[in-house]
């Protein structure tokens, strides 16, 4: 009975049951049976109801297979389940998917790589199958946990590590192509998830032999022959795939591994691998997200204020390179506030084509600069520390030089970034940005908010102002902006010029370059480089318009600070070849951009004075400096008579080179910044035909309609408001003095009172003839200085130092005891004025003060 009974329960057995396991063959060695799976394909699309039990049926027969090692049986099962999944698409696929997923989940968590593999790869057929319904239930939270721990292998065979790794990252790949299109898996990208694919990449792409190599997504990556089966390669392309398809929302989540990996490995010394890292992360991204990653470099940069020098100038030079790429994207950026990152694209009005928007609105520029600036100043601080302890301590260590050269080259890459960064702006958030830079600048006698020069020192300033002035040479680069009052205001150009005055060569070229890059708006500079003497001006094909009305009105109010500035630079003792070569440059290039006939005529007063200057020699100045100055006279006026193209004026010009070329080369640029030039022991006054004639010059531009008068009148050079920066108010024009008088010493009040009426009013709101008025006080000045003897100069200074100790003395003794009440009462007692008070109520106040 038992062996019958067993007989004839055979055929009763469910039909789903014994069409699986007809796919079975007796040796497993056999493989599936084509025809057999056919039969069970037909009846699992004929009847999809039969799906979730034919999967947990075949789930039943792997897990018992796993469990005896019959691996073969254990393939067979995989793919009749891979063939299942590809050949049925319907509702009823999804409890069968949730069997299979389980069995996948099986085989990964075998230690047999072969299995893993095979489970991998499973994993991977069913990512690509696009379902037609989302999944409400579904999670992938242990598969991207298995195939991350699968990516850190340490299987003793390396070809087996391999396999396994890359199996991992095949599968993290399935599991990011099946998530991140799926709005019901956004937890994808929750940290918890992103903490483990990001770390998983970016350690098989530790090993890529070429990290040079990488670019857009459309650039491959230096890989073996088997570039498939390569770990590095595989890492980068899913890496790609991942923040390629990142949101918005996203991009933070995505980032921060990316520096968390980065600093549990210290990759930022050296920090190839990070750069690398960076542009793929900046060429994959979509162009409006770029700013959360340079957000997030800076966030990172905060976070590491305080630690090695290397570490933090690997860090900057990660954020070089994020803004570099990011400025590239930016190329076709319009130049409209009303962008905003809600849009993906925008039309330009110009080009009607679809460009990205703007990446840097808001507030987010002014924050990259500061948060630079800040790591500039601290990074000043330590350097300036370390210098101090060196020179406090008996010896000087090499640690102490070495980390000294380190901090400076944090700051070349903070300057680098700054100027990178500020380059790449639209022009009007260019200007914004050299404002902001311009009032980080320390400059004496003004107040700084941000930087505080009393705790750095004379050194610590210098070398803040010198970075800071490099980085705005760099953002002035290629700025082009089409009036000079727009690009040069008032704020900006004050404390510019107060640095230029300063007793450093350095500086003053800083300064002058930055000049240029402003007024510089056609691209002559490069024509005009080298001070030398241009035979033919017309050869360089200059580049210039017509000068506008507002650069006119810019030259009126702001061309004397410019004459007086070149004036005074011109004579600083330090000025090398370099400071004489900017100098020319400028004077040409403003003689091309600004110049109209009374800017040339200015310009000409200019150079002679320069030239007066140098042959007076009141300053005691040095013999270089002096034929210095004449050779850039010179070179200048050259230039100059032929740029007007006045024949009279090109041969007076012509004439005086060809005589220093005889008689005295010294005075020509092409000899005198030669090496070992021989020097003259004084310069003769004398002989005419070396100098230029202010007559002469004069009589040549009479016929073309220039004003030659005003040639007559020197060139002073004009004291103007930004004098106050450098020079402190006087202490007696602060204090109001009150001094009491006995009253029989008064004057009577009728003699002094004036009466007042409307010419008198008239008279004091006219200021018609004030400036001439200036101008004769300042030149009689100017000729007393010159020309009294120096007893009647010295005791004028002297009267005035007792004047001024005199009234010193007075605000001194109102300090130091109370002030005596309105109704006092002054009396002598031992030679000493004793004032009695009054009580406050018995005091009589003025009419007006009384409420």
């Amino acid at each position: 009975m038992p062996a019958g009974v067993c007989g004839c329960c055979g055929p009763l057995r469910p039909r789903y049951k014994r069409l699986v396991d007809n796919i079975f063959p007796e040796d497993p060695k056999d493989g599936l049976s084509k025809s057999d799976m056919e039969k069970l394909t037909f009846y699992a699309v004929s009847a999809p109801e039969k799906l979730d039990r034919i999967g947990a049926y075949l789930a039943e027969r792997l897990s018992r297979d796993v469990v005896r090692h019959r691996y073969g049986y254990v393939v067979i099962a995989m793919e009749a389940l891979d063939q299942l999944l590809m050949a049925c698409h319907s509702q009823s696929i999804k409890p069968f998917v949730e069997s299979f997923l389980h069995m996948v989940a099986k085989l990964l968590e075998s230690r047999e790589p072969d299995l893993q593999v095979l489970g991998t790869n499973s994993f991977v057929k069913f990512a690509n199958i696009e379902e037609d319904t989302p999944s409400y239930h579904r999670r992938y939270d242990f598969f991207v946990s298995q195939f991350s721990a699968m990516c850190h292998s340490t299987h003793e065979d390396p070809e087996t590590r391999t396999r396994i790794r890359v199996a991992g990252i095949k599968g993290l790949q399935g599991v990011v192509r099946k998530t991140v299109n799926d709005e019901l898996q956004a937890i994808i990208w929750e940290p918890q998830h992103m903490d483990k694919l990001i770390p998983s990449m970016l350690f098989n792409m530790q090993d890529a032999e070429d990290l040079d190599r990488v670019g857009p997504p459309g650039t491959p990556s230096e890989t073996g022959q088997d570039g498939e089966e390569n770990p590095a390669s595989l890492a980068e392309s899913c890496f790609r795939e991942l923040l390629g398809r990142a949101a918005y929302g996203n991009m933070n989540n995505a980032v921060r591994p990316v520096l968390v990996h980065l600093d549990n490995h210290r990759l930022w010394e050296p920090n190839e691998f990070a750069v690398s890292c960076f542009r793929i992360i900046m060429y994959s991204i979509q162009a409006q997200h770029s700013h959360h990653v340079i957000q997030q470099v800076l966030g990172h940069l905060d976070t590491h204020n305080k630690n090695t020098p290397r570490m933090r100038a690997g860090i900057v030079q990660v954020l070089l390179e994020t803004v570099a790429i990011a400025a590239k994207g930016s190329v076709g950026l319009t130049r409209s506030n009303k962008h905003t990152y809600d849009s993906a694209y925008t039309v330009d009005p110009n080009s009607q084509t679809l460009s990205p928007p703007n990446l840097w609105l808001g507030p987010t520029v002014l924050e990259v600069f500061n948060t630079l600036l800040k790591h500039l100043r601290m990074s000043v601080d330590f350097e300036l520390g370390e210098n101090s302890r060196r020179n406090s301590g008996a010896s000087v260590s090499s640690s102490g030089r070495v980390k000294e050269s380190e901090e400076r080259i944090v700051q070349n890459a903070i300057i680098q970034t700054i100027g990178f960064f500020g380059g790449n702006l639209p022009d009007y958030q260019r200007a914004e940005v050299m404002m902001f830079i311009m009032g980080k600048v320390p400059v004496y006698g003004t107040p700084c908010h941000t930087l505080d020069t009393v705790k750095i020192g004379h050194q610590g300033t210098k070398r803040i102002q010198a970075m800071l002035l490099s980085s705005l040479i760099m953002v002035t680069s290629g700025f082009k902006s089409k009036t000079m009052v727009a690009a040069l205001p008032a704020p900006f150009l004050d404390p510019l010029f107060s640095i230029s005055l300063m007793e450093d060569c350095e500086l003053r070229q800083l300064v002058l370059e930055i000049l240029l890059n402003i007024i510089d708006r056609h691209d002559n500079r490069a024509k005009l480089r080298g001070i030398r003497i241009i035979p033919n001006v017309a050869a360089l094909k200059i580049k210039r318009e017509k000068i506008s009305k507002q650069d006119v009105g810019f030259m009126k109010k702001h061309g004397q600070q410019l004459y007086r500035h070149i004036y005074l630079g011109c004579k600083e003792e330090d000025n090398g070849h370099k400071n004489f070569e900017l100098l020319f440059t400028t004077l040409a290039v403003l003689t091309i951009e600004l110049a109209n006939e009374e800017v040339v005529v200015d310009l000409i007063r200019l150079a002679l004075a320069l030239q007066d200057m140098s042959l007076a020699n009141e300053e005691n100045m040095p013999m270089v400096i002096r034929c210095g100055i004449m050779a850039l006279v010179a070179a200048y006026l050259n230039f100059l008579s032929q740029m007007i193209a006045n024949p009279a004026f090109c041969q007076h010009v012509s004439k005086v080179i060809e005589m220093r070329n005889l008689e005295a080369p010294y005075l020509l640029p092409e000899h005198i910044f030669r090496e070992k030039c021989p020097l003259p022991n004084c310069l003769e006054k004398e002989d005419r035909s070396l100098y230029f004639q202010t007559v002469d010059l004069a009589e040549c531009l009479v016929a073309p309609g220039y004003n030659a008068e005003r040639l007559s009148i020197p060139y002073v050079p004009q004291v103007t408001d930004e004098d106050r920066l450098t020079r402190r108010k006087s202490l007696v024009d602060t204090i109001s003095l009150q001094v009491d008088f006995p009253s029989d010493s008064l004057p009577d009040k009728s003699l002094l009172a004036e009466e007042i009426t409307f010419e008198t009013l008239k008279k004091a709101i006219d200021t018609t003839g004030l400036e001439e008025q200036e101008k004769e006080k300042r030149r009689q000045v100017m000729e007393k200085f010159q020309k009294a003897p120096f007893e009647e100069i010295a005791a004028h200074c002297e009267s005035k130092a007792n004047m001024l100790h005199d009234r010193l003395a007075q605000i001194f003794e109102l300090t130091i005891r109370p002030p005596p009440s309105p109704s006092g009462v002054v009396s002598i007692s031992a030679g000493h004025a004793q004032h009695q008070s009054v009580p406050v109520y018995e005091m009589k106040f003025p009419d007006l003060c009384v409420y």
